[in-house]
């Protein structure tokens, strides 16, 4: 491997490669909630079933489960820079897709096409670990990994403004224009990271992750339409434990594996993937019940009345606290740990929803409620690429950060889906429509807040990370150890021999293979 995770970075980054990562990942963020602002009227639209144009939701989620760990160790392996630009240009090309057409079939294809810029998030924190000094990593990864929430949450009022003023398509051709832009600057501005991973890809494994994922999500995002205990949802479980486990098997056995499934059992990256899945039901829940309370009429009883763009305007601040609590989160990690910071942030995550359940007869309600959780999430997001790359190669950044997105994605789709059949479960028939109830929101909101009590039970189970100075300082030169003249050095040497025997020397805490600065 090329580099460890206490190197310096040799390549030089400009001042904008931050903002421009930061953008790419808000532009591609938004992929994931274009068209929620018309998905009641997708049928009509697409001119089919309601069951069928869901997939065009679905098809956007799969391919981006799918895309991210593959991409992330094809950056590992070719360049993380090439496959962000590659990841944007398959995005922009699904968009035209999905703006050209109103076929169903074509939809769902493009919106396929737009799920690989997802693996854009996991790219651009691999670059910034591989490019940037040390002093600005944390404050840059939080930055990045708030982008995610960021992008869903402003996409919700722009996409309703252009939905209710412009046709449909007009989403799709500025989401390609955006796409064109990300890559513009990222060719301008991102240099390509120097750190290369050894071996080759591992097609095979592809090919079994892929097939194993797209079974296991499938009934996840689609259990609710197909019935939890049907046939086809209970036969598609099965199948992906089989595939899964086949795949694991075979994962073992290669020198060059596309997952590194030793690496991944390591406690701290096993526990902060099982973290990240609570953490992307958390985020989810919100989305998707907020927008429903306050669109629905007043004539329910507790139904908000506002239009989408009011409510898009009110759920927005979710996403832009999270943006905000990036700096936060950088001194918050510097002074403690990404472990505190993760879980501070899963406790905001729980006294947010535990406050919703009496906030919720009020628009501005809603909003103390977006203000609570957007900071609690943004400091969870922020926290989870910074466990990783303390616990993994720089060479593998990549492709572990891929798989830590990969469980929040996990963690979405099945918020998604339990939140759905809450929902549905629920809903009162009124003249042959299914209207959603209070109760049905508030047992979705106490799901969230038990989601937030079993990642904070895994939080804790996460071993301490290296303490910052470990990342900022190097290790000294013989000059530096030895001192200026030969006399200092023996001193040196004299005096640590006397502290060794006054009290034992304290064990690196990362673990590491260079020598650590003496105590």
């Amino acid at each position: 491997m090329t580099h460890t995770s206490t190197d310096q970075p040799t390549a030089r980054a400009s001042g904008a490669l931050v903002p421009v990562l930061a953008f790419t990942g808000i532009v591609v963020s938004v992929m994931q909630t274009l068209l929620v602002p018309v998905i009641k009227d997708l049928p009509q639209l697409l001119g089919t079933e309601p069951d069928n144009a869901t997939w065009v939701i679905t098809s956007t989620l799969l391919s981006g489960a799918v895309a991210t760990p593959i991409m992330g160790r094809l950056g590992d392996l070719h360049g993380k820079r090439s496959m962000l630009i590659l990841s944007l240009a398959v995005m922009v090309v699904g968009a035209l897709v999905s703006a050209l057409t109103s076929d169903l079939l074509t939809m769902i294809a493009g919106r396929a096409l737009q799920g690989f810029a997802m693996s854009a998030i996991p790219l651009g924190i691999g670059l910034m670990r591989d490019v940037l000094p040390r002093e600005r990593l944390g404050s840059a990864m939080a930055l990045m990994s708030s982008s995610m929430g960021v992008g869903g949450s402003l996409a919700l009022p722009a996409a309703a403004l252009v939905a209710q003023h412009t046709d449909w398509h007009a989403l799709f051709y500025g989401a390609a224009g955006l796409g064109v832009l990300c890559i513009a600057l990222t060719v301008l501005v991102v240099p390509e990271s120097p750190t290369r991973a050894q071996g080759t890809f591992d097609v095979l494994g592809a090919i079994g992750l892929s097939a194993g994922l797209v079974l296991f999500l499938l009934p996840i995002t689609k259990g609710s339409d197909w019935g939890w205990t049907s046939g086809t949802t209970l036969g598609l479980f099965a199948a992906a434990a089989v595939v899964l486990v086949l795949w694991g098997v075979m994962e073992l056995r290669l020198k060059a594996p596309l997952v590194d499934l030793r690496t991944t059992a390591r406690p701290a990256v096993l526990f902060t993937n099982l973290a990240s899945i609570t953490v992307g039901i958390s985020f989810l829940a919100a989305s998707l019940i907020l927008p429903q309370l306050l669109e629905l009429p007043k004539a329910t009883g507790y139904g908000l009345g506002q239009s989408m763009v009011v409510t898009g305007l009110l759920v927005a601040p979710l996403g832009l606290t999270m943006m905000l609590t990036a700096p936060l989160y950088a001194r918050l990690s510097a002074k403690h740990s990404p472990k505190v910071t993760l879980i501070l942030g899963m406790v905001i995550i729980a006294i947010g929803y535990g406050a919703g359940l009496g906030l919720m007869s009020a628009p501005w309600q809603s909003l103390v409620i977006t203000v609570i959780l957007g900071p609690g999430i943004g400091l969870a997001y922020s926290s989870l690429p910074a466990l990783i790359i303390h616990a993994v190669r720089a060479s593998e950044t990549g492709a572990a950060n891929g798989l830590n997105t990969l469980m929040r994605s996990i963690g979405s789709s099945a918020s998604s889906a339990v939140i759905g059949m809450v929902i549905a479960n629920t809903a009162n028939d009124v003249n042959g429509v299914a209207v959603p109830t209070m109760h049905g929101f508030r047992v979705s909101f106490l799901i969230a807040t038990g989601a937030m009590a079993i990642g904070l039970l895994i939080a804790l189970f996460l071993p301490r990370s290296r303490p910052p100075h470990h990342i900022q300082q190097q290790p000294p030169s013989k000059r530096t150890r030895l001192g200026g003249h030969r006399g200092d050095g023996v001193r040196a040497r004299r005096d640590l021999r006397v502290r060794s025997a006054r009290s034992p020397r304290p064990r690196c805490p990362a673990a590491c293979t260079s020598r650590c600065p003496a105590p």
